[in-house]
């Protein structure tokens, strides 16, 4: 199941909607075949493990991250073709809570006399599939919020400059964050401080994140670099529907997709945001601020993994904070997780935080 995991994790950032599942099948103790979901989450990853494993499967072992399919959709179910190739067992690490599958694919299999074996490595299955989960039992996807920051929390000097408070390192290990998720989204703030073109660079990755923009006036320049490049990867703008001068318009012109999203005092709605985004199918979400941005985010209790790259440089009170103002006026009301890891990026350090429950 580990191997399983393993692979699929290959597929993070490339499947959705679907989850990104792996599988390994065993016969006499030898890996004959192996899978993930493909690109666009097609084929589906016991179907590429059984056709590499062929004959060999009769008899064997497979191992599943998540419950197999039930429903027929562009492809036959795989708890079906488990069943045609003469698996005789099945070990699944997560159950999948989809309507159409719910229990369906396990019960398929044992119909046909065939052993399941559910909830090895549970866990980190669930970490695994959380995006799909979060999106077939809340509508939202998996919140990841990257913050880089000085060793006193702060994100810029006072006059805005910020290139480069984190190592060549740290910034390399971001795109390959970026890479694993389906959508990175930054505020109207950052796209204007800084003109990011939020792509996966070096990394050999052909079909790039949507690339996402929260903006509630729509107050965003139009000659920035989403904007010239929004059609060659995907740019989504998330407004508040307050267009009075065809800014929308203008960005649709440029290649991009704008969806009006509900507003709360005064902001755009996170849950509301993300719920967008999981009706667009939408699983992972790798957040990069800026400060209100990401403030939202932890105030509606929506940030499910936290990612922090420190510097070993002090910028001063008078700097740029990581964080905008969250109202809190007792411990008790701020926002806790739980350290998962610690990680020396060069002379950087990054921290992994998440939610107490996961």
């Amino acid at each position: 199941m580990t191997h399983a995991l393993a692979l699929g994790r290959r597929g993070m950032g490339h499947v959705w909607p679907n989850p990104a599942v792996g599988c390994v099948i065993v016969q006499s103790g030898r890996v004959v075949g192996r899978g993930w979901t493909a690109k666009g989450g097609r084929p589906h990853a016991e179907t590429q493990a059984l056709a590499q494993a062929g004959p060999m499967a009769h008899g064997a072992t497979a191992y599943v991250t998540l419950e197999p399919c039930a429903h027929h959709g562009k492809t036959p179910p795989c708890a079906e073709a488990l069943v045609s190739a003469g698996i005789s067992r099945v070990v699944v690490a997560s159950d999948d809570p989809d309507e159409r599958v719910a229990g369906r694919g396990i019960a398929i299999l044992e119909a046909a006399g065939i052993d399941v074996c559910r909830g090895v490595m549970q866990d980190q299955s669930d970490l695994d599939h959380a995006g799909f989960l979060l999106r077939v039992t809340q509508n939202r996807p998996f919140v990841t919020l990257k913050l880089a920051c000085s060793l006193d929390g702060r994100i810029a000097t006072a006059s805005g400059e910020s290139k480069w408070i984190t190592g060549a390192l740290a910034r390399r290990h971001v795109h390959a964050m970026r890479a694993t998720h389906d959508a990175v989204m930054v505020g109207a703030g950052t796209v204007r401080a800084d003109d990011p073109s939020l792509t996966v660079r070096d990394m050999g990755v052909a079909d790039q994140p949507v690339r996402v923009i929260v903006s509630r006036k729509l107050d965003l320049p139009r000659q920035s670099k989403l904007a010239k490049t929004a059609q060659d990867s995907p740019v989504w703008v998330l407004h508040g529907g307050e267009d009075k001068s065809g800014r929308a318009e203008d960005w649709i012109k440029a290649g991009a997709t704008c969806f009006e999203t509900p507003v709360s005092n005064g902001r755009v709605s996170m849950i509301g945001a993300l719920n967008t985004l999981a009706n667009q199918g939408i699983t992972r979400v790798y957040c990069e601020g800026g400060g209100t941005l990401a403030a939202s985010l932890l105030q509606a209790d929506l940030v499910d993994q936290l990612v922090v790259y420190n510097a070993g440089i002090m910028i001063g009170a008078e700097g740029m904070p990581a964080l905008a103002a969250m109202g809190i006026d007792a411990l008790a009301q701020a926002p806790r997780l739980e350290l998962s890891g610690v990680t020396r990026l060069g002379n950087d350090i990054e921290h992994i935080w998440r939610r107490a429950n996961r």
